[in-house]
């Protein structure tokens, strides 16, 4: 048990006797962040709920250190774990400051009276978050992202071990996300806080994590470090895509592509179609494009969206072959959107395609707009 600061062996979680999801591994060092994905309703808050002992475990065990969380008192376990839940906290009468100072409970004792360090503390974890000038605010009339900025001030003002956090970054905008993000891996870092959350955002949790965990049905799918995890298959398998796909360069979920032959035949490389890609997408028109390298960005958002691409390996120069297809293929769309300005050794062919398009008679056009 000493190589990992906290583990569960054969955890097993659900309601009323009834199991969730069993035999839960968890292995983690001090300082290790851990992020819980998988669709709605796959317990991901019921595995966070139950390692914080808000939830008895069916069977199984948790450990934090040589201890395990049955074996600690409630005042102990607070001083090992903090937790930040998706539920509405009910107040009454407390401003800011007073929900953030709750989380020196494990250390005030009976009478919850703060004491100079405890005040220190408070603010400390205020600032941490960006939010010390809402300390005289009722907590109930501000923001539901100030709010969540507020209940990780009282996780952090707790000085735990562990933070366990549902869905931190629910009614955050873009700059509030990376912000919390980037103080949950500063304390990761820098104080050694081991953190277990759940995101929705897969983009954030492949960029964040040290560990993943995939849940779907009784079973924990996979857990691995994130280049294992956020490939397309595992993905689309994990949230049962059938009606779109997962880019995994990306980290972002693509919708269908346009049904029909294509229309347009988009000449593109080195990130030029991507604009182009998504207009002619988003209007519900089927293209074709290429020619591509396969290491090329075009190519990785092309292969989800594009009725048929037309590639060439990496880092070799367009074949004979591939530019017939390519040929072939703008022939039938008619239609031409070239996004190239110039062209490098390995893509030629690409400038004889455009040319024969002209010499052919077929539509240009420079934008996807002009359809």
């Amino acid at each position: 048990m000493a190589d990992y600061f906290f583990k569960t062996k054969g955890l097993t979680v659900g309601y009323g006797g009834v199991p969730l999801i069993r035999d839960i591994g968890i292995q983690l060092q001090k300082g290790q962040i851990l992020t819980l994905i998988g669709p709605n309703g796959s317990g991901k808050s019921t595995v966070l709920k139950s390692i914080a002992k808000y939830l008895k475990t069916i069977c199984g065990t948790v450990y934090i250190g040589e201890d395990t969380i049955d074996g600690m008192s409630s005042l102990a376990l607070a001083k090992q774990v903090a937790v930040v839940l998706t539920e509405r906290l009910k107040t009454e009468l407390m401003t800011c400051g007073d929900v953030v100072a709750t989380g020196r409970y494990p250390y005030t004792g009976m009478l919850g009276i703060l004491s100079a360090q405890d005040r220190e503390q408070v603010q400390g974890a205020m600032e941490l978050v960006g939010i010390w000038e809402l300390r005289e605010r009722d907590f109930t009339e501000i923001s539901d992202g100030q709010r969540q900025r507020v209940l990780l001030a009282r996780a952090i003002c707790q000085q735990p071990q562990i933070i366990v956090l549902d869905e931190p970054t629910s009614y955050l905008d873009v700059r509030y996300k990376l912000e919390l993000l980037g103080i949950l891996r500063l304390m990761s870092r820098e104080r050694g806080i081991t953190v277990i959350m759940s995101l929705h955002e897969l983009d954030l949790a492949q960029r964040i994590s040290d560990l993943v965990m995939c849940l779907r049905g009784e079973y924990v799918v996979q857990i691995g470090p994130p280049e294992e995890i956020f490939c397309r298959e595992l993905i689309c398998k994990l949230y049962d895509l059938s009606n779109g796909s997962y880019n995994p360069l990306f980290g972002s979920f693509e919708m269908e592509r346009s049904p029909g032959e294509a229309a347009v035949f988009v000449i593109a490389g080195g990130g030029t179609g991507i604009p182009a890609y998504r207009a002619l997408h988003k209007s519900g028109i089927p293209f074709a494009t290429g020619i591509l390298h396969e290491n090329d960005v075009d190519y990785q958002l092309a292969r989800d969206l594009a009725n048929e691409v037309v590639y060439a390996p990496a880092f070799e120069r367009i074949g004979k072959a591939a530019y017939a297809r390519a040929l072939q293929r703008m022939k039938a769309c008619g239609t031409v959107l070239c996004c190239l300005k110039s062209y490098g050794e390995m893509n030629q062919k690409n400038r004889e395609l455009f040319e024969e398009a002209g010499r052919l008679g077929l539509r240009i056009i420079e934008s996807a707009q002009e359809l």
